[in-house]
C-alpha cells in the first residue's frame, strides 16, 4: 500500500523504540509501516470504530497472530497499555488530543497532527512537561501541522508567535509555510473586500499574517 504524503510526512516522524502505539490507527497503514521498517518490537493499534479496527486488524493479522500487536476497541488511549514509548495521534483536532491525554497518559514521545486548535496543544504540551522538539506546516492537498514532543527533553523558547505559527515554520519556515500564509492573508483580503469596509479583527489577522510573512520570506 502506498501511503499519502500526509501519512508518508507522520510516519517520516516516527523513532526507533521498543513499544509504539497508533491511536485512531484507521486502516493501520502506519503502524504496518513501523513494523516493516523494524522501527518498534511490539505495537498497539487503538480505534474508536469498530469497523476501521476491523480493517487493520485484518491488514496486520500476521502481526497479531504472532503476538507483536494487539488492537483495542477504545476512545484514545483509554484501553492502551501504559508502557507504550512512543504515541501517534493524527487526524483530530487540537483539543480532541488534549483530551485524549488527559483521559490516558503522558508517553515518553509524541507524534500529533493536530487538523485545528494546534495553538492550544502546543500550549498543553509546554505546560504539562514536553518539550516541543519538530513543529511544522506542509501541504498535501490541504495545510497540516506536525507537532513532535518529548517528555522531560530540552525546551526551546515559545512565544505567542510560535505558539500561534509553530516554532519551526518561524525559524525553518519552507515554502509550504510561505503558501499557507499567503492563502490565508488572501482569504482576509476577500473577506474585507466582500464586506466594503474595514473588519477590525480581519484586519488584525491581516497585519499579523502579512508580517509573519515577510520575516519567514527573510528566512527562507
Amino acid at each position: 500500500m502506498k501511503l499519502s504524503l500526509r501519512l508518508q510526512t507522520l510516519c517520516g516522524e516516527i523513532r526507533a523504540c521498543k513499544i509504539f502505539a497508533d491511536v485512531g490507527c484507521d486502516h493501520g497503514y502506519c503502524a504496518e509501516y513501523v513494523l516493516r521498517q523494524g522501527l518498534c518490537e511490539r505495537c498497539y493499534i487503538s480505534d474508536i470504530s469498530a469497523a476501521s479496527l476491523a480493517k487493520a486488524e485484518k491488514l496486520l493479522s500476521v502481526y497479531i497472530e504472532a503476538g507483536t500487536v494487539k488492537s483495542f476497541c477504545c476512545a484514545g488511549l483509554e484501553l492502551v497499555p501504559k508502557d507504550a514509548e512512543q504515541v501517534l495521534i493524527g487526524g483530530m483536532g487540537g483539543e480532541e488530543i488534549i483530551g485524549i491525554l488527559k483521559d490516558g497518559f503522558f508517553p515518553e514521545r509524541l507524534v500529533l497532527q493536530p487538523m485545528k486548535n494546534s495553538s492550544k496543544l502546543r500550549e498543553y504540551l509546554l505546560g504539562n512537561g514536553y518539550a516541543i522538539t519538530r513543529d511544522y506546516m506542509f501541504s498535501d492537498g490541504k495545510f497540516y501541522d506536525v507537532i513532535c514532543a518529548q517528555r522531560g527533553g530540552v525546551a526551546r523558547k515559545y512565544d505567542e508567535r510560535t505558539l500561534l505559527f509553530g516554532y519551526d515554520n518561524l525559524y525553518s519556515p519552507t515554502q509550504d509555510f510561505i503558501m499557507f500564509l499567503r492563502a490565508e492573508i488572501g482569504k482576509c483580503c476577500d473577506r474585507l473586500h466582500s464586506a466594503g469596509k474595514d473588519i477590525p479583527a480581519v484586519k488584525s489577522r491581516w497585519t499579523l499574517l502579512t508580517e509573519v510573512l515577510h520575516e519567514a520570506e527573510r528566512n527562507l
